[in-house]
């Protein structure tokens, strides 16, 4: 029996798994806002990118974790961050974090990651963003040693960030939980990184995928620290991504406490796998989330 069979198997036997979310409840409820994350959507964004959010926008989603920023030229999606900015005020809609290359600037110079870094918090103020996010490392680098130099370069990073008034996130994937040698890179993460300093963005898909936690555990080891979370599904079969409500993920039983996490902002996501087109699966995803899983993140 692994850790998630045994501690699901404990956790059925206590008067938890009788409600959804005990004894919180008489805590107000904090207003969240449906969010999604772009990527899902990334090629609509590259083609259209203002008729993609008034699409996205009618089927009820308000707040966006952005992707495609390019850092010398101040743009997202091509156009120039101030007149991004315009746009979704216009469109009454707003971008809480962004997905920021880092990855690139893993083994570069101090000197160079900060300008990088610099023009990072430059774009993402200029959206009025809350989150700066470290989403990714490329599959050349995901050895342990990199992570040891990640976990130091994410504390240098998300000071910076600090500073600047903004808030710095790294997200996970599954490859952090691939054992090497009895380490593997999510630990290294955890114990190296300072908490006040780089928070979580946890992306629940790859949790229920590629580690031995659940959501839930994950915050009682690290509790506060999760500000950010990706909401996907998982194809009962191939374990590809799907839409909500057609994979195997209940989220109903398996999501954390959001004020013990620390929840700040939530994501919607789809990676691929779509089963008639992006827009088709962002708007499947959010009705069956709407009727069947909001009421638990309390939007």
């Amino acid at each position: 029996m692994n850790r998630r069979h045994f501690m699901g198997a404990m956790g059925a036997l206590g008067a938890s798994s009788l409600f959804p979310y005990p004894a919180f409840a008489t805590n107000p409820a904090p207003n969240y806002k449906l969010g999604l994350q772009l990527y899902t959507i990334n090629n609509e964004m590259i083609k259209d990118p203002v008729n993609s959010l008034k699409a996205v926008k009618e089927m009820g989603y308000e707040d966006f974790e952005i992707f495609g920023f390019d850092a010398e030229k101040n743009t997202f999606y091509g156009i120039n961050a101030d007149e991004f900015n315009a746009i979704l005020n216009d469109l009454d809609l707003t971008v809480s974090s962004g997905h920021f290359g880092f990855s690139t600037y893993l083994n570069a110079s101090e000197d160079v990651l900060m300008r990088f870094v610099d023009q990072c918090i430059v774009g993402a103020q200029k959206l009025n963003m809350k989150y700066i996010t470290w989403p990714w490392i490329a599959p050349e680098q995901r050895t342990i040693d990199n992570f040891k130099l990640m976990s130091k370069r994410l504390n240098v990073i998300g000071e910076r960030i600090n500073k600047s008034g903004l808030g710095f996130a790294y997200h996970n994937h599954g490859f952090e939980f691939e054992d090497h040698n009895g380490e593997n890179g999510f630990d290294l993460i955890l114990k190296e990184t300072d908490p006040d300093l780089v928070k979580l963005e946890m992306d629940m898909y790859w949790v229920m995928r590629s580690s031995n936690y659940t959501p839930k555990e994950l915050v009682e080891l690290q509790p506060k620290r999760f500000v950010l979370w990706h909401i996907k599904d998982m194809d009962k079969i191939t374990k590809d991504y799907t839409e909500l409500g057609n994979g195997s993920i209940d989220y109903t039983k398996i999501l954390p406490d959001p004020t013990e996490a620390g929840l700040e902002y939530y994501y919607l996501e789809q990676g691929g796998n779509f089963a008639h087109s992006p827009m088709q699966s962002v708007k499947d995803s959010i009705i069956y989330f709407k009727k069947h899983v909001q009421q638990y993140v309390y939007g």
